[in-house]
């Protein structure tokens, strides 16, 4: 009879692991805890059911634990060298601490394992994964759009703040007066027109900022991020898939060839040897 060795069930339980009916069902638990988490939000729902509620959460936390025992197991150290397993791990941890006494703020971040999708769904690790990515990127643009904004926000105190200490008095205000007119929320009747009708010739200070901070800039911000999502899809898609094929039939030709030059080289090696 053959024994299960070390090896054998390691390699059996990674395929558990790995299996899309396993990560599908990890994904099933993971809504479903969410939907609880939102019905216990309603005390009728809290009178009636409760106690299944409870139990229900129990069940899949034990399941979490389950599947990252699992995941130990079957990766042992090279589970810490993934972050999205950390991300778990984290999340993990925080639903099994005891939400009690000081430690009753911890029943709040219950809603953190939600967050699971990020780790569970491909598409949606693959946006996260993107935007990590893009962050560089957009750290240089945010650093563009804090020059830009420390420039028209010392213009307008220096311009408007005597008339209009509310927005421009000072640089804090501003700097969040720029703020809002970025959003475009209220930027034209609540701000621009009251300002012009003391300053008529206001509009030179309020359209460029308009086009180069809510238009300009942040659509730079959505090309690098988009930019970042298509190089990270073209990575984990069907095309990256295929270049790799293609750099494997390529290799295995190459090696064919290797071979049969050695090949004939020693044909000529032992004619020679012959003819002599």
């Amino acid at each position: 009879m053959a024994t299960l060795t070390g090896t054998n069930w390691q390699e059996k339980i990674t395929a558990l692991v790995e299996s899309d009916i396993f990560s599908r069902s990890i994904t099933i638990l993971i809504i479903v805890n969410a939907l609880i988490l939102g019905l216990e939000t309603s005390s009728r729902l809290r009178e009636i059911a409760g106690p299944v509620f409870s139990l229900v959460n129990q069940v899949i936390i034990a399941v979490f634990v389950l599947e990252l025992l699992l995941k130990l197991l079957c990766y042992r150290l090279r589970f810490f060298v993934n972050g999205w397993n950390w991300f778990d791990f984290a999340i993990v941890v925080i639903s099994v601490v005891p939400s009690q006494g000081g430690l009753a703020i911890l029943r709040s971040l219950r809603l953190l394992r939600v967050l699971r999708l990020l780790s569970t769904v491909r598409q949606l690790r693959m946006l996260v994964d993107s935007l990590l990515e893009a962050l560089p990127g957009i750290g240089w643009s945010a650093v563009l759009l804090l020059i830009f904004f420390y420039i028209f926000g010392v213009m307008g105190v220096s311009l408007f703040g005597n008339s209009f200490p509310e927005w421009f008095g000072t640089l804090g205000a501003s700097l969040y007066t720029l703020f809002q007119i970025m959003t475009l929320e209220s930027w034209s009747m609540g701000i621009a027109r009251p300002v012009m009708q003391a300053y008529p010739y206001a509009w030179l200070y309020f359209t460029p900022f308009i086009l180069v901070a809510s238009f300009m800039v942040l659509n730079l911000f959505i090309a690098i991020i988009v930019s970042a999502t298509q190089e990270i899809g073209w990575k984990d898609g069907p095309q990256a898939q295929e270049a790799e094929r293609a750099h494997q039939e390529r290799e295995e030709m190459l090696e064919l060839m290797r071979q049969l030059v050695a090949k004939i080289d020693h044909l000529e090696q032992g004619n020679n040897k012959s003819n002599k």
